[in-house]
């Protein structure tokens, strides 16, 4: 049996298409083209039912590299804290206040876009500091 190369990240979410610009823009993702036959998602979006429309978005890495996020829409509204969740990899390398300089810029970053800083993680020996934040939709996510 031959193993899983990709995988693809699903957020359950109110309002795929905000979250998913969100993620673009924390990410450097983009929104993929729409399919065949359509200049725009919007276009494509009106010929599905009403139900449906607004129901999912995507975004994907320029390069390739990085794992396809997919975002669809559900009825219930996030109520505990993420069993999984992201983590931005922004201070890879760095330690001490290096890594904090690194953490604070990119949260400074990101809160104009709609996150919310929760938390500061100091480094404790084992672990370097990251920085606990959440999305436009109050999903976790870390600053690493």
């Amino acid at each position: 049996m031959p193993s899983i190369k990709q995988v693809q990240i699903t957020f359950d979410c109110a309002e795929p298409e905000r979250v998913a610009r969100f993620w673009c823009e924390v990410l450097g993702y983009v929104v993929p083209p729409p399919p065949e036959g359509f200049a725009t998602w919007d276009e494509f979006d009106r010929t599905l039912p009403p139900e449906r429309q607004g129901a999912a978005y995507a975004c994907v890495d320029p390069s390739g590299v990085g794992p396809r996020l997919f975002f669809q829409r559900v009825p219930e509204g996030k109520v505990v804290k993420n069993r999984v969740h992201l983590d931005v990899r922004v201070g890879t390398g760095l330690v001490g206040e290096e890594r904090l300089a690194a953490l604070e810029a990119e949260c400074a970053r990101l809160i104009p876009l709609g996150a919310v800083r929760l938390q500061l993680l100091r480094a404790d020996g084992v672990n370097e500091s990251c920085l606990v934040m959440q999305d436009v939709e109050g999903n976790e996510f870390c600053l690493d």
